[in-house]
């Protein structure tokens, strides 16, 4: 079964930093561009960051520039998201996904959308406060 877990969120203060997992199970990540997303509570579903196929692109949204960082290991079938300089407004749940095709346009030039990705986790809390 197709199934994504994250993990490696928690309780921070502001300035501080977490590292975010997104384990695949059932299929290989390999051929597909990985979205972190994140929602906050009352609010839409929005992309965080994402990595195309062979890691050779990454594009974020603008909130988090310079903050996170996306990468993969393929050969652990894992993606991750390095969060640094963490703001109370990066708290949310994040979650992973894959993109709904192989196309290597996924990922091309702008951060992910929640219309082209898939097979959602379960997400991993992540709360910013001091």
């Amino acid at each position: 079964q197709l199934q994504f877990v994250e993990s490696g969120g928690g309780l921070v203060q502001p300035g501080g930093s977490l590292r975010l997992s997104c384990a695949a199970s059932g299929f290989t990540l390999d051929y597909y561009a990985i979205g972190w997303f994140r929602q906050a509570p009352g609010k839409e579903r929005e992309g965080v960051a994402c990595i195309s196929s062979g890691g050779g692109r990454t594009n974020y949204a603008d909130s988090v520039k310079g903050r996170f960082t996306i990468s993969r290991d393929n050969a652990k079938n894992t993606v991750y998201l390095q969060m640094n300089s963490l703001k109370p407004e990066d708290t949310a749940v994040y979650y992973c996904a894959k993109g709904y095709t192989t196309s290597q346009l996924m990922c091309f030039n702008s951060p992910p959308h929640t219309r082209f990705y898939n097979s959602w986790g379960q997400g991993t809390q992540v709360t910013v406060s001091s």
